[in-house]
């Protein structure tokens, strides 16, 4: 548990963090200049780096995603009310996904078909609680939002993981003080559970 090495970067805000299929590269998010960062993991150096926007408005990105044939990245911006998609070999914003109010959080299914997107429901970080939260899910094959699930009442889900079996989503909710369940095969919320304070994530 010792540092081995270390590489410094221009990405401010350093995030969320994920590999390409074969381990050589990876793609971390900058959530406070508004861009992502493209690293060779092997030679430890940074090839490239991309500002996402939309409509002129620069991004506050948050988790990362590869798709399952390793040609995708996927965004999660809590400013622009959805998810970028990026060409990972050439490192260019392909396309955007309208998803929800915050979207922070990115969990591919267990099958690999779809993508549930995590709307905190507020773009502020802090709060305020009883957001518009709510889970989006997004076809992998084609790109377009399926489904959303709001949270009754309103709510802030942030960050959690899938039951071995994938049909419960586990998260977080961050600004409300509880645990969201979500059955992924009904596309309802289940259960929610109270914690102690601002509770940003969990895992299964």
């Amino acid at each position: 548990m010792k540092v081995a090495d270390e590489l410094q970067t221009d990405c401010d805000g350093i995030n969320h963090i994920d590999f390409s299929i074969d381990g050589r590269y990876l793609a971390a998010t900058c959530e406070f200049d508004g861009s992502i960062i493209k690293v060779d993991v092997v030679n430890r150096k940074v090839l490239g780096k991309l500002t996402l926007k939309k409509d002129d408005v620069l991004s506050q990105p948050q988790d990362i995603r590869v798709s399952p044939d390793g040609k995708t990245l996927y965004v999660a911006d809590l400013k622009s009310e959805g998810v970028f998609t990026v060409d990972f070999e050439s490192f260019a914003q392909t396309g955007h996904i309208k998803t929800g109010v915050g979207a922070h959080g990115l969990y591919p299914s267990r099958d690999g078909t779809k993508l549930y997107v995590i709307n905190r429901g507020t773009p502020l970080v802090g709060g305020p609680p009883k957001g518009q939260g709510s889970v989006s899910v997004v076809d992998f094959a084609t790109n377009q939002m399926t489904a959303n699930w709001p949270v009754p009442g309103g709510g802030s889900p942030d960050m959690g993981n899938l039951s071995a079996d994938g049909t419960k989503l586990w998260l977080g909710g961050r600004y409300d003080d509880e645990v969201y369940v979500f059955d992924t095969v009904k596309g309802e919320l289940i259960t929610r559970i109270k914690v102690g304070k601002g509770p940003h994530g969990l895992t299964v």
